[in-house]
């Protein structure tokens, strides 16, 4: 009987710790733009350059094993979403959360269900809320700049027909727009100052925000560089464009919005009735938790209602 009170206080322990954390190292502080964190964001090695502006000091007893953990694809891909999500905080840090929110939940799974494969489950649940967080920090800060998108361009536009420059348009922007779009903007003028040419700055905040219809806008200006057209009408046009692709994905999501309520539902519902019905008739649901045979039948559900799940979502995922 002592063993399941330690491991639900270690859970419960691991949990207000992660939840300190998290509030500290993941509640999105805005950067500081400074000289040196923009000459190492004007280097070829975007990578290296994101290492040195999350690590701040490198320790050199540490530096070549991070390095060498750091060129493993995963690594760079949770760093970039990071910084794509506006969340500049350390990939250790983050780790560090993932790894105390895995042992959290496997300690407070293991003592309540004495299943392993339950325990390991609720530890991959607990420690995997910190990636859906950032990929829905990184959603949410994308779909803010593709909406920022077109009246930013006809704002360039017009500067262009007034007779500024470029970075006069840019600048602009910057003034009259919030993040996400002001700070990149922001970023690239800085980056420009420093002796970067603008349309290498340019491609330097799509790897920093990937989205087509940023890519447009890049392609734009260096066919303008290359080939000296009207880059007012260019942009005009571009705007255009970028609002009916818009109006093409709000059309889409308004199509699907029944199928993905309905994956949504059946994901949820079974879970919602085991659980309703684990608190109004427990003995209903004992076997299901305690015997032998419940256990394989629960873990095939599960299994199950995962698999409708994703396979409903993936075929509602519409590409054009």
């Amino acid at each position: 009987m002592l063993m399941p009170d330690i491991g639900i206080a270690f859970g419960a322990a691991g949990l207000v710790l992660l939840g300190v954390l998290t509030l500290l190292l993941l509640r999105g502080a805005k950067p500081t733009v400074s000289r040196e964190v923009l000459r190492q964001m004007a280097r070829p090695d975007m990578a290296v350059a994101v290492d040195i502006i999350r690590s701040g000091r490198r320790k050199p007893a540490s530096s070549e094993l991070f390095a060498r953990i750091y060129r493993i694809d995963v690594m760079q891909r949770l760093e970039e979403q990071m910084w794509q999500a506006g969340l500049y905080a350390s990939v250790a840090d983050v780790l560090l959360i993932i790894v105390l929110m895995f042992g959290a939940g496997f300690a407070a799974g293991q003592a309540v269900w004495k299943d392993k494969l339950f325990a390991l489950a609720m530890g991959a649940a607990l420690g995997a809320l910190p990636i859906f967080y950032i990929r829905f920090r990184r959603r949410r800060r994308l779909r803010n700049f593709v909406r920022q998108l077109p009246p930013a361009l006809d704002l360039i536009k017009s500067s262009l027909e007034a007779g500024h420059s470029l970075m006069r348009g840019l600048q602009v922007v910057v003034d009259e727009f919030p993040d996400p779009i002001g700070s990149e903007m922001r970023s690239v003028i800085e980056q420009t100052r420093l002796g970067l040419p603008l349309p290498r700055s340019l491609e330097e905040m799509l790897k920093r925000v990937p989205e087509e219809d940023l890519r447009l806008l890049v392609v734009a200006v260096k066919v303008q560089a290359e080939v000296g057209s009207s880059l007012a009408q260019i942009i005009g046009r571009l705007s255009d464009i970028v609002r009916n692709r818009q109006r093409l994905q709000q059309q889409i999501h308004a199509l699907t919005a029944q199928s993905r309520m309905s994956g949504i539902v059946v994901g949820i519902l079974p879970a919602l009735i085991l659980a309703a019905f684990s608190i109004i008739q427990p003995d209903y649901t004992h076997m299901l938790f305690y015997d032998p045979t419940g256990l394989k039948i629960l873990k095939t559900a599960i299994f199950l209602d995962g698999l409708a799940f994703l396979t409903i979502r993936r075929l509602l995922r519409v590409r054009y």
